[in-house]
């Protein structure tokens, strides 16, 4: 529960509300308004019964590994794992459409693995667009690697460039990084793409959406024309078609039918005046309804400031953007998903590639630049069969 006892005013808040003690202000209206996706979840739309072809003490790989993966507690895989692990074994090329939660990281890194283990291949270069999304991949990767003699080397921003450059003097079979910093510890001359026989790029969409086209198109042109290379992406837009073909050499296209992200997703709106927004939000809080809250707001600065402010309050919450350190980012994370906080304030860096459980409510106290954001964000709740709730804060001053 929340460590707060404050009375509030008895109520339930309706798909849009106006808490204004004030005429508006005349502003120009937003380009995005999110009234327009004001959505009520009558019953939670289960997503359809999947029977799989195969189950995993069925594929052709290393005993150790099977151990592994019961380890982890998997018995029936899902679409995409089972659609992807017997092409990959095989050593084609692929290019998957999947959604973050699909499974699509057990997808490529067990028969990858399995694949080195066996020394099939050498040196596998995994991409991904955030650091909390590369760690994920990281903490997969030692599950599924145990007790194989195998390593990795984590290569992300914010973090020490040391320790990326000793653990890349062990030379690990997997490297696992976001684009920036591979191509600077490339440059520092400590990583050579060329030695690399396989290459994952996971959320290639985000990737491109986040400016990072350039240094996914120099890594791609260092790299040995003869490679087994694995492209996943939620959608696969037009403006990276041509990435498609330079990158794979006739892929096997996997294209996992989901739900949109917001199917389960109740959605909100609420008129505040930019004064009262924070009142709000605490009467929102301390409901007993809101178990697992992520807060969105627009930058660092902000995402600090409603931090600070929700602890005078006495709410116990962890804050993550772009300006913490990697430390404090990875602990954040870990006391949301561990139900130590019940409350995460969050820039949009969480909003792409994380996969929270039981998320019970995303509010956006500052309004997302686009309607893709939006997406984003609310599709941290809702998910695996859930109904969620998104809320959104509109300021009455920015209404026409």
């Amino acid at each position: 529960m929340f460590k707060n006892d404050r009375k509030h005013k008895k109520g339930s808040f309706g798909s849009q509300r106006s808490f204004s003690r004030r005429p508006a202000k005349k502003r120009e209206v937003k380009k995005f308004d999110p009234s327009f996706f004001i959505k009520k979840v009558e019953e939670v739309t289960a997503a359809p019964t999947y029977v799989a072809t195969n189950k995993f003490e069925d594929f052709v790989v290393a005993d150790q590994i099977k151990k592994n993966i019961a380890f982890r507690g998997y018995i029936h895989p899902t679409p995409i794992q089972d659609k992807a692990i017997p092409v990959l074994l095989a050593g084609r090329d692929v290019l998957g459409s999947a959604n973050t939660g699909t499974g699509k990281t057990a997808a490529f890194l067990i028969p990858l693995i399995n694949r080195v283990f066996t020394k099939e291949l050498s040196k596998v270069l995994v991409v991904a667009p955030t650091r909390e999304l590369a760690m994920q991949i990281q903490s997969e990767f030692n599950i599924f690697k145990n007790r194989t003699n195998l390593y990795s080397a984590l290569c992300i921003g914010g973090a020490n460039i040391g320790v990326q450059i000793r653990q890349l003097s062990r030379k690990p079979e997997f490297v696992i990084g976001t684009p920036g910093r591979l191509k600077d510890l490339e440059d520092q001359g400590v990583l050579d793409f060329g030695m690399f026989d396989a290459i994952v790029l996971d959320e290639v969409d985000t990737m491109f959406d986040m400016g990072f086209i350039s240094d996914i198109k120099y890594i791609i042109s260092k790299l040995p024309s003869k490679r087994q290379s694995v492209f996943f992406s939620a959608t696969l837009p037009t403006k990276i078609k041509s990435l498609i073909d330079s990158f794979l050499t006739n892929p096997i296209s996997i294209n996992v039918a989901t739900r949109q992200s917001a199917e389960n997703v109740n959605q909100e709106v609420l008129q505040v005046h930019p004064e009262e927004k924070t009142e709000v939000l605490h009467e929102l809080l301390i409901k007993p309804e809101f178990k697992k809250v992520i807060i969105f707001s627009r930058t660092k600065r902000a995402t600090d400031k409603l931090s600070r402010n929700l602890r005078d309050r006495g709410f116990n919450v962890a804050a993550i953007h772009g300006d913490r350190t990697q430390q404090q980012r990875k602990k954040a994370l870990e006391l949301f998903k561990n139900n130590r906080v019940k409350v995460l304030l969050a820039t949009d860096v969480v909003a792409r590639g994380i996969d929270i459980e039981d998320v019970s409510h995303v509010i956006n106290f500052d309004l997302p630049q686009t309607h893709e954001d939006y997406i984003h964000r609310i599709g941290r709740t809702g998910r695996a069969n859930k109904l969620g709730q998104a809320i959104t804060f509109i300021d009455t001053e920015n209404k026409a």
